[in-house]
């Protein structure tokens, strides 16, 4: 891990940012590990490192394939490589699904796309998601690459990167330790505590059996603003504390139709002003489609649309229109945002992303709305305490956070003490789910505006 500047000088985000980026490039081009390990907090820039790590082993003649957990991320470095550089020779590896790829990458001369890793031989790169990668066989290669990059190596499974491991001899592995952790359809209960725990992530199993490999990490947040920075980054990320890149008065959330009194603008203006917003319902046990909170969560959405919001920031010197694209609505369940698009388009409303937190990882919004995950509960289960779930909701947003729940969530958490079993050789990384709840609540509480029926 890298040292921290010395004390007693002023924090410049960007060349902290800088450093940290000069650091983890030369281990990785230049280091003698066979791996190097960075954790990126959200909005750190760890596409931006992916991309620029890529292209500088591909000039320094290092030929490398890069790992991405979906095909959406996949095309997104894809998109992102062609940008930065147009020339690059880009491989896509890809299923034969019928639509197996974004149709943008037709349009880029510079990438070759197919479904076997042999016709994308001798690219500079080759991108693909670690699914693909894992039906490519080591015998069916020349030689195995010299480098690779996963992307996303909290979110893949240590099993998935034992199916890959022999396609590479060296590897850059990026990714957000305070995401949800790797999904898995059967109970792994019997490898818990055990090195070679596949359901795991790749980081944490890695690490477990080479600890002495290279750890870095990112220590700026370019999308979390200062309003948020300290909360996310002291309850998610103990461990690995970062700062915001911009500061108090960097940004601003105006609105050009003043508030009509309702609770709805009432929240939207603390939210604005403050950067967190608590709309509080009253106490009460709930079906998981609450119908009261799924309205609120509506007619919060229509009031920032209708209110005509711009957004100032460090990015431009002219206001950026609050449009329903840079809006979207969190969610811990399926179910929970099918009722949340179901309401928002009875008001009109149809552009916004509305999904669940699993499926918003990795995404940026100006405005968040978010459906607590023990809304409306009658208990605290391991799933709806799961920490990356709260704080994958809690970072999208580089503006405000406008949370809806119902009353009474600090009392369910005291009423439901952890009843998981205790299970030897489990490295907590983070506070757990009741310690991360309760500290995202109190600062919540400092925004509170009630909702009334």
């Amino acid at each position: 891990m890298q040292l921290a500047p010395p004390a007693g000088h002023a924090f410049d985000p960007g060349a902290e940012a800088a450093r940290a980026t000069d650091a983890i490039l030369h281990d990785t081009l230049h280091g003698a590990h066979r791996g190097v390990v960075v954790d990126s907090p959200p909005g750190a820039g760890k596409s931006t490192l992916v991309v620029r790590a890529a292209r500088e082993l591909a000039a320094a003649g290092h030929p490398l394939m890069v790992i991405a957990q979906t095909n959406a991320q996949v095309d997104d470095l894809v998109l992102r490589l062609a940008e930065k550089d147009p020339e690059l020779p880009v491989g896509r590896l890809h299923s034969s699904d019928p639509d197996p790829y974004d149709k943008a990458l037709d349009d880029l001369p510079n990438v070759r796309k197919s479904t076997k890793a042999g016709d994308l031989a001798g690219l500079d790169v080759v991108i693909s998601t670690a699914a693909k990668w894992a039906h490519v066989k080591a015998d069916q290669l020349d030689a195995p690459w010299g480098h690779a990059i996963v992307d996303e190596a909290y979110q893949m499974r240590s099993d998935a990167l034992l199916a890959v491991a022999g396609l590479f001899e060296r590897a850059l592995f990026v990714g957000d330790p305070g995401q949800l952790d790797p999904f898995s359809i059967v109970g792994a209960e019997q490898w818990a505590g055990l090195s070679y725990d596949p359901s795991a992530s790749a980081v944490a199993t890695l690490l477990a059996h080479n600890p002495e490999l290279p750890q870095h990490r990112l220590p700026v947040s370019w999308r979390l603003p200062a309003s948020a920075a300290p909360l996310v980054s002291g309850a998610f990320y103990p461990y690995t504390p970062f700062r915001s890149g911009t500061g108090p008065g960097d940004r601003a959330l105006n609105f050009a139709v003043t508030s009509d009194g309702s609770a709805a603008d009432r929240v939207i203006d603390e939210a604005a002003r403050a950067g967190w917003g608590l709309l509080e319902l009253p106490a009460r046990n709930t079906p998981r489609t609450d119908p009261e909170a799924v309205r609120a969560l509506a007619q919060v959405v229509r009031r920032l649309l209708d209110r005509g919001g711009a957004a100032t920031s460090e990015r431009a010197p002219d206001p950026a229109p609050l449009t329903a694209d840079r809006i979207a609505v969190g969610t811990a369940h399926r179910d929970q945002a099918a009722a949340v698009r179901a309401a928002l388009a009875e008001l009109g409303v149809t552009d916004v992303t509305v999904d669940t937190a699993n499926r918003l990882q990795g995404r940026e919004y100006d405005v968040t709305v978010v459906l607590h995950p023990l809304s409306g509960r009658p208990d605290a289960t391991a799933f709806h305490l799961e920490t990356g779930r709260l704080c994958v909701l809690a970072s999208r947003h580089r503006h405000a956070c406008i949370v809806v729940c119902r009353a009474g969530v600090d009392a369910l958490l005291d009423d439901h003490p952890s009843t998981e079993p205790v299970q030897l050789g489990v490295t907590v990384k983070f506070p757990d789910g009741w310690e991360a709840n309760h500290a995202v609540l109190a600062r919540l509480a400092e925004h509170r505006v009630r909702w009334r029926s």
